[in-house]
């Protein structure tokens, strides 16, 4: 175990990823260091108010959430603790409770070993990277001087508020503006994670003829062949009950995926070109923007631009999006993976939300999904292979290799204006993300393997 104080040399990557700070549980996500992320925490969280504290179903919560809350104590902070909820419960009540900041508990899509942990600030917003690097100086700093220290006098409190979750769900509700599911067939795949709070209640007060999937909160099996990474049961389940649409979540619930009555799937890109349409005829999406990744799909980009919308990239992470969307006033945003941010909903990654907002839109507008996607666009071939590697500082190394960057140059030149390649080293694992997007899914098939054969060639693959 790390000693509490002492610098993270076991640590060679940074403690801060692309989402908060995620690992495997009891080696990487230590006790100690989740101590010191709620004392060093408590450091930047200055305002009045009490620290929130959710977690998802994992089976490494409590240990976790039990070193936040040492760590917060200690530093003199009054904590409320959440219990299992959806990753956006936390910033929906610290701005509706006064809070000072949150932490999630939640390795998000990762398998059930893994743990995380999310920080959020008095505006219920991720910790900016200053932030971040002012914690992270301290973990690491290893000198007397930053020992975790408490005045007798002067610790904090834990109160359990778990009824705070109902406020979150009666937000939920309230967003889709009185609009109801009066008997419509949806399949829910909760994952065993943080949707099994509140997801089934939601939909069932607005109506809807439910079939519940892993509707139990379960730490062993969370993420483990469901969810919005696992689509094979959710289709299954949508085929068997004659359903119009079937959503599914991941182990935070702070992004969704959807498969309509006939088995397609729409996923982020196509959620943004539906609703962002909606916006766009109610005069609800200034200046017709849309805020969107590097992952977005090229045909999703062509066809928008080409009913006159802007479409802006931004690098992977809804941070990136939160960002971009602050800046430009943009009314939608997200990712391709189903993060998707609405400035009226909190701009805040929230799955129910979204598939609240799909669901209901579509009932208002008298469609099925499966009619309300044929409005949508015909996305290229495109196809992602993760890499594993050996370790995490091989992740720099292939922007520096020669093979690696000759295969990316032949490959583009190859495809032309009609394809595209993007490596992507991951934020939360060890791995180098390979995508290929083409018009052709033979172009797409044979420039993925290559890429990746080649990675695996002149990295440490693991």
């Amino acid at each position: 175990m790390h000693p509490v104080g002492a610098p993270l040399g076991a640590y060679n990557n940074k403690t801060f990823g692309t989402d908060g700070v995620r690992g495997k549980a009891g080696t990487e996500l230590t006790p100690a260091l989740a101590l010191q992320l709620g004392y060093w925490s408590s450091h930047i969280l200055k305002n009045q108010g009490p620290i929130l504290i959710g977690k998802d179903s994992r089976q490494s919560g409590d240990m976790v959430t039990a070193a936040l809350t040492a760590g917060l104590t200690a530093a003199g902070k009054e904590v409320w603790q959440v219990d299992l909820c959806p990753t956006p419960a936390i910033p929906y009540l610290i701005k509706r409770t006064g809070a000072c900041g949150g932490f999630m508990v939640s390795a998000s899509h990762n398998p059930p070993e893994d743990n995380g942990i999310k920080i959020f600030d008095e505006q219920g917003v991720k910790i900016d990277s200053k932030k971040q690097i002012f914690i992270e100086s301290k973990i690491r700093g290893g000198d007397s001087s930053n020992n975790v220290q408490s005045p007798s006098r002067n610790f904090g409190k834990t109160y359990q508020r778990y009824e705070l979750i109902k406020d979150y769900q009666e937000s939920l509700i309230n967003s889709v503006k009185g609009r109801s599911l009066n008997g419509i067939p949806i399949v829910l795949d909760l994952c065993w994670g943080s949707a099994t709070a509140c997801g089934a209640k939601v939909f069932e007060a607005l109506g809807a003829d439910l079939t519940i999937l892993h509707g139990k909160p379960n730490g062993a099996k969370i993420n483990v062949g469901c969810g919005s990474t696992q689509l094979g049961p959710l289709r299954q389940a949508v085929f068997e009950k004659h359903a119009e649409m079937g959503f599914a979540f991941d182990g935070d619930s702070d992004r969704v995926l959807a498969v309509d009555g006939k088995g397609r799937v729409i996923d982020g890109d196509h959620v943004l070109y539906l609703w962002g349409s909606n916006l766009r005829e109610r005069g609800e999406l200034p200046n017709n923007r849309l805020i969107t990744t590097v992952m977005a799909n090229l045909g999703f980009e062509r066809a928008w631009k080409a009913k006159g919308g802007l479409l802006e990239r931004t690098a992977v992470g809804d941070q990136n999006v939160h960002t971009a969307m602050i800046e430009t006033g943009a009314a939608l945003g997200g990712e391709q993976s189903g993060h998707i941010l609405s400035a009226a909903h909190g701009l805040c990654g929230d799955g129910l939300l979204t598939a609240l907002q799909v669901a209901t839109i579509c009932n208002d507008q008298n469609l099925t999904l499966a009619e309300w996607r044929n409005q949508s666009f015909k996305a290229f071939p495109q196809k992602l292979v993760n890499v594993s590697l050996s370790n995490w500082g091989n992740q720099k190394d292939w922007q520096d290799c020669e093979p690696i960057q000759e295969a990316v140059t032949k490959a583009e030149a190859s495809m032309g204006k009609d394809g595209r390649v993007l490596l992507r080293a991951s934020g939360t694992e060890p791995l180098l993300r390979v995508m290929v997007e083409a018009k052709d899914q033979r172009d797409v098939d044979s420039w993925t393997t290559h890429l990746a054969q080649v990675v695996e060639q002149h990295l440490d693959a693991a």
